[in-house]
């Protein structure tokens, strides 16, 4: 099981969502506004934050499944400008559901 962590561009979340429940199997997702900044930057004239917002992106999947969710936020995420945003896939080891305090490694 993997995690992908991904932070776009909000105009792109609509796209990205439907995109993403197309995929048979698709797990689900966690979507967190934030803020952050990478290589690009913006400039308010009266007070400097460099800060511009984003949605971030929490999947857990199945191997099975990483690299099509991957290759589908990276294609609808894209317009090809600056600041598009950062995929991530990260190993995750073990879960746990609350609910029924079932913990296994492949927890979808």
């Amino acid at each position: 099981m993997k995690e992908i962590r991904a932070f776009i561009q909000p105009n792109k979340l609509n796209s990205v969502t439907t995109a993403l429940m197309d995929i048979p199997g698709f797990p689900g997702m966690t979507v967190i506004d934030c803020q952050g900044f990478g290589r690009e930057r913006t400039q308010h004239v009266q007070d400097y934050r460099p800060f511009m917002p984003k949605k971030r992106l929490e999947i857990f999947a199945p191997d099975s499944l990483v690299e099509l969710i991957f290759t589908t936020i990276m294609t609808v995420a894209c317009s090809g400008q600056h600041g598009d945003g950062k995929v991530y896939i990260v190993e995750a080891l073990e879960g746990g559901r609350i609910s029924s305090g079932e913990r296994r490694v492949d927890l979808g």
